[in-house]
């Protein structure tokens, strides 16, 4: 008897199809699997029999063959063992003849016949709901997040028995009940607020207008100046997440299986922070399967290199390419596949190995050779692709003890959401959302200086020595000044004020 169930498995950010056909005909006992499996699909027929088993069912003493059609695309995961599952029960006769042409049945089993939770759900159902299915079952533990998806009715069940019986129509599985996004994000809490950060105005106001249009910034300064405090900060500044924005960012830690299950949706702006030793694969991703890397993971939010000199020249420059694209294309043997990566680059490090060149309260103990050497560390290129560079000093013990609050980071997300509204309205026929991902087509349109400002530009691009890069990333940092001030055209102090952020010597 032949019997079919659908169920999904996951390449990249997209859930395909696969046609669970299973056929069983009398011979000696066998049970196959064809059809492109991995490991934990083949594995799958020790979980499946015991669990057919310990639901109260029969396994059948025949010969088994288990086809996951298209047969030419490789099949990853433990997803698919409750069509599996399903499949040889139904094709032994142990199920109603029920056809689920509209059904997703996605899970896989543990041994007492319970639904374990599988990674990549969110993704798989946005899949599902494209491609027509009306229905999906999944794992209860995977409710959640199958709560902001429309379109799709989507049920929780717990165990094989549980799954049988609602297809014998002896039993119902609970609903997935829809939530809306916009009640949750409204009551975010952040742990680190700006307005405990004590002095360190210039780079406040440095890392508003970053954040304002999406730049990438660089802190340079001794040690203990309040570098990491004030990255740290960021998120809690940073602009409200879209729906649209949150699913696709919850699209990318549910696949790479690091999504929490109890919020079952990233609400907050990511925030990664590798360590230095870090691999190149696990920040850029990859592994067998082409996993998401750390940049993916921190995309439409923030990565932050904590003194970004001590990481691997190798790592450094592999972010080269994601930081002009805002995507990252992941190639191994067995997969190529292409991740979005649109980050806000936060780095920090010493101007020197000991720390102190420049400081007003410490002397630099450090040969010039020695300087050199570790400023090389970080390529030109990638210092060309930081568009705000500051440098901090300590601060002053009068300004540790003042007991005057500073501005919070509510107030000053406020102004972040303003000035990436105006940017969202002056972008919405384009396929950006920042001043930051403008290319030269953008700023041709929206940039236009005036011939003061084209002669300030002039002046700063010889006396700098700028590069062509650093000229097109002044102008969209003045255009966020602008943005920030409502100013229509960017103006020459807006232009002056940018240029002073790429003037400094780092």
């Amino acid at each position: 008897m032949l019997a079919k169930f659908t169920g999904f498995t996951l390449i990249g950010l997209d859930g395909e199809i696969v046609e669970v056909e299973v056929d069983t005909n009398n011979g000696l006992p066998a049970f196959e699997i064809v059809g492109l499996p991995d490991a934990a699909i083949k594995e799958s027929k020790e979980r499946v029999r015991s669990a057919i088993k310990n639901s109260g069912k029969r396994f059948p003493n025949h010969k088994i063959t288990v086809n996951l059609a298209p047969a030419d695309l490789k099949k990853e995961g433990a997803g698919l063992d409750v069509p599996i599952a399903l499949g040889i029960i139904k094709a032994s006769g142990q199920l109603a003849d029920k056809q689920f042409d509209d059904t997703v049945f996605i899970g896989e089993l543990s041994l007492d016949g319970g639904l374990r939770g599988v990674a990549g759900i969110l993704p798989m159902l946005i899949s599902a709901r494209e491609k027509g299915f009306k229905r999906a079952i999944i794992p209860a533990v995977n409710a959640k997040e199958g709560e902001y998806i429309d379109g799709v009715e989507i049920k929780a069940a717990s165990t094989l028995k549980e799954l049988c019986a609602y297809i014998d129509g002896t039993g119902e599985l609970p609903v997935v009940n829809k939530l809306d996004y916009d009640v949750i994000s409204e009551n975010i809490q952040y742990s680190d607020d700006i307005t405990f950060v004590k002095g360190q105005y210039v780079a406040k106001r440095a890392m508003e207008i970053a954040v304002s249009g999406n730049h990438n910034i660089i802190l340079v300064g001794p040690p203990g100046s309040g570098k990491t405090m004030l990255a740290k900060c960021i998120p809690s500044i940073m602009p409200d997440m879209s729906f649209e924005e949150a699913l696709e960012t919850t699209k990318i830690h549910s696949a790479a299986g690091v999504l929490s299950g109890e919020e079952g949706i990233v609400y907050k702006r990511p925030y990664a922070t590798p360590h230095h030793t870090a691999s190149r694969i696990a920040i850029v991703g990859g592994g067998v399967s082409a996993k998401p890397g750390i940049i993916s993971l921190a995309h439409n939010g923030v990565l932050f290199l904590d003194e970004m000199a001590e990481y691997p020249r190798s790592i450094l420059e592999s972010l080269r390419q994601p930081l002009e694209d805002r995507v990252i294309t992941v190639s191994r043997a067995k997969a190529s596949v292409k991740y979005p990566a649109s980050f806000m680059l936060v780095g920090s490090m010493n101007p020197c190995p000991c720390g102190f060149l420049g400081s007003k309260q410490n002397y630099c103990k450090c040969t010039p050779s020695q300087i050199i050497k570790y400023k090389a560390k970080v390529s030109g290129p990638l210092m060309d692709r930081m568009d705000i560079r500051i440098t901090v000093d300590n601060v002053k013990y009068d300004e540790l003890v003042d007991k005057t609050s500073g501005e919070p980071s509510e107030e000053v997300r406020k102004r972040v959401n303003r000035t990436r509204l105006i940017q969202r309205e002056r972008f919405k026929n384009e396929d950006i959302n920042s001043n930051a991902e403008m290319g030269e087509r953008h700023l041709e349109a929206f940039c236009k200086l005036s011939k003061e400002c084209e002669e300030i530009m002039r002046k700063a691009f010889d006396s700098l020595r700028l590069s062509a890069r650093a000229r097109s990333r002044i102008i969209k940092v003045a255009r966020t000044i602008a943005d920030m001030e409502l100013s229509q055209d960017i103006e020459p102090k807006h232009l002056l004020e940018a240029i002073s952020y790429r003037s400094e010597e780092v």
